[in-house]
């Protein structure tokens, strides 16, 4: 077997970091893109600084999906899918209801909701915050888990698909807080 020279080595060293290098910038800028949460909208989900992956390539948005969008301002923003395309929101009596049915919320079971006191989602329906009945074609309700502090779909109306920028569900930064979220 002939002994291959410094130069081949090295030339294939090379081609093996550019590939390397070139898949990860690809996977780094295109498909799983690091964000840094700000604000508290998203509390206890996400707290400030937490540091998060967002896919960019993801199947059918569902209810109760965290995604990440660009809003009108073009600020980037994180909130949970309540509404989908078609459906008919309301809250009463801190319930949330689609279609006039009951669905439970079980991300908000949890310490900082249970010991808030008082009303964690007040009452609203669709109509008198967007004039319409229904979330429009191609559009999504989203709301931040902080309900008392989120600047959401209540304030801007349902957003577009085409504003989405991925989903996430798992933070990785800090160590303390490293998880996936259902």
């Amino acid at each position: 077997m002939k002994q291959k020279s410094w130069k081949e080595f090295s030339w294939e060293w090379f081609k093996a970091f550019l590939l390397a290098g070139s898949i990860t910038v690809l996977l780094r800028n295109f498909i799983f893109i690091p964000m840094t949460i700000e604000g508290s909208s998203m509390i206890p989900t996400f707290q400030q600084d937490d540091q998060i992956i967002v896919r960019t390539i993801y199947n059918n948005i569902e209810r109760f999906d965290l995604v990440v969008f660009h809003d009108s301002s073009n600020r980037t923003l994180v909130k949970r899918v309540i509404g989908l395309p078609g459906e008919e929101i309301r809250y009463e009596n801190d319930q949330l209801y689609i279609d006039d049915k009951k669905i439970a919320e079980t991300f908000l079971d949890n310490n900082l909701v249970n010991h808030a006191g008082g009303i964690w989602t007040s009452d609203f329906t669709l109509e008198e915050l967007t004039g319409t009945q229904v979330v429009p074609e191609n559009e999504y309700f989203v709301l931040g888990d902080n309900r008392r502090s989120s600047n959401d779909s209540r304030y801007f109306g349902s957003i577009p698909l085409d504003s989405i920028i991925g989903e996430t569900s798992f933070t990785y930064y800090p160590f303390n807080r490293i998880k996936f979220i259902p």
